[in-house]
């Protein structure tokens, strides 16, 4: 689907209506205006992850349009989607013709690493440009980032650093780990593994169990009562980690005192489990609607679009990245930042970011933005006093602490 936007034309965008790719170039040049800029939203629209992403992704992109052309009258945007369906090849063939048959000249969100390392490759191959809003691999700023991607919302050095140290700094210094056996899992494990090691904690086992096939998680969850360890670290992400926190509840984990560390989660996870079995969870993320006077005015803003549902770090990702891209082409020129992703890139570096979501910030030399990372824990049930009002934060690790250093991550462009 495309939505062609314009200052006058958001409303019918946002419904599905759209002004066809040629007449819009063809009018932009016979009225002298400045090119059209077209972003494509490759996201999970139907599969496991369609609600951390997907239409709520694309509600904060066309919000970030939104708000960039009321900024810059002269700025003329068009948004596609697409479904990435979580399979490599598919993605890549989706962008490699956006690129080379629709003008598209920016990607957006990608939340899954094995397909956003192939769009990486595609747009640093045609210099294009893609911000990298869902796609959490740390590969992406270490030894395979490109001068043509950005990657915005967080990674798997800064969610395991993040969780696992503030854990042993607050007395959580054994672990005992049910890990998904494929990449994200084995990585986001090991990279926990050396930050509780390093703040003086020890990990007394792990498990790996099939992924996807594994639904029922009581033997491993037996195990982990088994090891003694005071808290369980789940390298897992989505309905796994929902089935495998219900089923800790029932096997009476975290009343034995053993607190649950969720590596990968988000605010959509939270309000699917739903307070009474989510309290006491701990877990990182670096944006949440309620953290500051921004972040609500940011949930106010975008909340019709969504259609009630609250934004987490990856929608409000997806909105930051869009927002900083789109400045830099306003200052530079839209006709400029369509001839090299390359350069446009090297803008948004140089351009310091600022956004309602995230703050202010910077991106750095291998592509990394720069923010805070939050660890929170959830509310009981008692505390909660409006929707979605589910997190209390509990330690905040500074940009410049939360993300690998430049100098460890092998990325040539450092």
């Amino acid at each position: 689907m495309t939505h062609a936007i314009t200052r006058r034309g958001l409303a019918t965008a946002a419904a599905g209506l759209a002004l066809p790719l040629g007449r819009a170039q063809g009018q932009s040049q016979a009225q002298g205006q400045a090119p059209v800029i077209r972003l494509g939203v490759l996201s999970d629209f139907s599969g496991p992850y369609r609600d951390w992403s997907g239409p709520t992704t694309l509600a904060c992109v066309q919000q970030a349009v939104a708000e960039a052309m009321a900024a810059h009258p002269g700025l003329r945007v068009e948004l596609l989607q697409a479904d990435h369906q979580n399979k490599t090849d598919i993605g890549a063939n989706t962008v490699r013709q956006w690129f080379d048959q629709r003008e598209v000249d920016a990607v957006v969100d990608v939340n899954n690493s094995a397909v956003g390392l192939a769009v990486s490759g595609v747009a640093r191959e045609k210099n294009k440009v893609f911000l990298a809003s869902g796609a959490s691999t740390a590969a992406l700023t270490g030894a395979q980032c490109s001068p043509n991607t950005v990657q915005w919302t967080y990674d798997t050095y800064m969610l395991s650093k993040a969780t696992s140290t503030a854990m042993v700094k607050d007395g959580g210094t054994a672990w005992f780990f049910i890990t998904a056996d494929y990449a994200f899992g084995h990585t986001i494990e090991r990279e926990a593994r050396g930050f509780i090691e390093a703040a003086g904690g020890k990990v007394l086992g792990a498990v790996r169990y099939p992924f996807p096939q594994t639904t029922d998680f009581s033997a491993l969850l037996l195990q982990a009562q088994a090891s003694g360890a005071k808290v369980l670290g789940l390298a897992n992400a989505g309905n796994d980690t929902v089935n495998a926190v219900k089923q800790a509840q029932e096997f009476g984990l975290p009343k034995r005192g053993m607190k649950i560390a969720l590596m990968l989660a988000y605010l959509t996870d939270i309000h699917t489990m739903g307070l009474p079995v989510a309290q006491g969870l701990r877990l990182t993320e670096s944006f949440y609607w309620d953290l500051n006077d921004r972040t609500r005015a940011f949930w106010g803003r975008v909340r019709e679009r969504t259609g009630g549902a609250c934004p987490n770090q990856m929608n409000a990702g997806g909105y930051a990245a869009t927002l900083h891209y789109l400045k830099t082409c306003a200052a530079m020129g839209a006709a400029r930042a369509k001839e090299s992703g390359q350069e446009t890139v090297a803008a948004m570096k140089a351009m310091p970011t600022d956004d309602d979501c995230f703050g202010q910030g910077s991106i750095r030399k291998d592509g990394r933005k720069l923010h805070p990372a939050y660890l929170f824990e959830v509310k009981r049930p008692e505390e909660s006093k409006a929707p979605f009002d589910y997190y209390r934060l509990v330690a905040t690790t500074p940009p410049e602490e939360a993300f690998r250093p430049l100098a460890e991550g092998g990325c040539p462009l450092a």
